[in-house]
């Protein structure tokens, strides 16, 4: 099964969790970083989801199985504690669904099954998630009907899939080509949206440590660019911001601060 029901009070509905398929981020300088999902930005939101009665179907863009960004396999995202860490392991390795995920094109015909969609991070999302067409259908289903559309740290950058020129926008956006985006963003559905995202600062903070170079564009700019306001926080510091529909977290410390908001969101959209 795609769903998790163990440990579970009656469900309250479904929940989207969207995953990116890719493994490697291309970067300049033909350099390439071995990318996936971020563990606690993953695991955080989805205990809280199941705590408060909610079931997880995960999908991908063409049913791929995800793969964990290592550098987020840290004690330090886990307030130092290993046990923790190796629980949130076993954790995830709990969901059949993360390992046969749905292809997004299976849920764009009938994603009012869900009651909110979320994307974790990682810089996955910067690969495929950011230009794809299905997932583009999925979340105007959502914004449409004001459901929880819930992305931290680098998964806000799936919201731009939802541009009708999204390929455009994403070559130009990895060309260097920044004064032709807004022109290529008109229209977007999330344009005025309050939102944080994994910021430059922090970006070029990790690159030579993490990536081992630079980054192909910072995400605050590029949404930016966009339309969006980007309510980004000081480096590191948990942050999470909430505009209609759209709750988006910063980054890894994040991840408290962002689930907790989004089952506030979920719990007032079910009254």
């Amino acid at each position: 099964m795609n769903t998790v029901t163990s440990n579970q009070p009656s469900s309250k509905g479904k929940v989207l969790v969207v995953m990116s398929g890719a493994h490697l981020l291309e970067m300049p300088d033909n350099k390439v970083y071995a990318t996936g999902y971020y563990l606690n930005e993953l695991a955080t939101p989805l205990r809280a989801l199941i705590k408060a009665g909610y079931t997880p179907v995960f999908a991908s863009p063409n049913g791929d199985a995800p793969t964990m960004d290592a550098s987020s396999n840290q004690t330090m995202f886990f307030g130092n504690d290993n046990a923790r860490r190796m629980e949130t392991l076993r954790f995830i390795d709990s969901f059949e669904g993360l390992r046969h995920p749905l292809k997004l094109s299976d849920v764009a015909g009938n994603t009012q099954e869900y009651a909110a969609v979320f994307v974790p991070g990682g810089h996955a999302p910067m690969v495929d998630l950011v230009k794809d067409k299905e997932l583009g259908k999925i979340l105007l289903s959502f914004h449409e009907t004001k459901r929880p559309t819930a992305l931290i740290c680098h998964g806000p950058m799936a919201l731009l899939s939802t541009l009708p020129q999204t390929e455009k926008f994403d070559k130009a956006l990895n060309a260097g080509e920044t004064a032709s985006l807004p022109a290529l963003a008109q229209g977007w559905p999330y344009a005025g949206y309050k939102i944080a995202v994994f910021s430059k600062a922090e970006e070029v903070q990790i690159e030579q440590p993490q990536l081992g170079g630079r980054a192909p564009y910072y995400n605050d700019e590029a949404l930016k660019a966009a339309g969006a306001q980007i309510q980004n926080a000081e480096s590191w510091k948990p942050n999470a911001v909430v505009d209609r529909e759209v709750i988006t977290g910063q980054q890894p410390f994040s991840d408290t601060a962002f689930a907790d908001a989004l089952i506030a969101q979920l719990e007032k959209a079910g009254k």
